[in-house]
């Protein structure tokens, strides 16, 4: 029983043997041509992943203006609470009113009387105490407050 396993074993030995002699001889004779065997698989590959990422269609947003419909049989009423709340004058919301009419500081100036300086700083004090950068932004926050028809 010995002399089978040591005979196996050196028989094993002897296969392990003429296989990486095998593979040695075989490395050696055509390295070029696993070499460019390699850089072919490598291109395919890389070849079957951008054709997938170019192929695949990319997302598309679409937007579309839905008109809104408001309620107009009840009139508009002033949320005079937030204005107080807010701190806005009677005057900067007559000057908002007028900016949420589209009007420029001219226009509002000679509406309202006052210089354009004067406006100036009504819309000013309007931007800060809605926390807000620009007019656009100050008559969207105004009507979501419910201070702007």
């Amino acid at each position: 029983m010995k002399k089978l396993l040591l005979y196996g074993a050196i028989l094993a030995l002897l296969t392990i043997l003429l296989q990486l002699a095998e593979y040695r001889f075989l490395v050696i004779d055509h390295t070029v041509e696993l070499y460019v065997g390699i850089v072919a698989l490598v291109f395919v590959v890389l070849g079957v992943v951008m054709g997938k990422k170019l192929t695949t269609p990319k997302e598309v947003v679409v937007e579309k203006l839905v008109p809104v419909t408001t309620n107009t049989s009840l009139p508009f009423s002033v949320n005079e609470m937030v204005l107080d709340k807010l701190g806005i004058s009677k005057r900067e919301h007559e000057i908002l009113l007028l900016i949420a009419e589209g009007m420029s500081n001219q226009e509002i100036a000679d509406k309202s009387f006052v210089s354009i300086n004067t406006v100036k700083t009504h819309v000013s004090n309007i931007l800060v105490k809605l926390d807000v950068k620009r007019r656009v932004q100050a008559i969207q926050k105004a009507r979501e407050l419910g201070i702007v028809p």
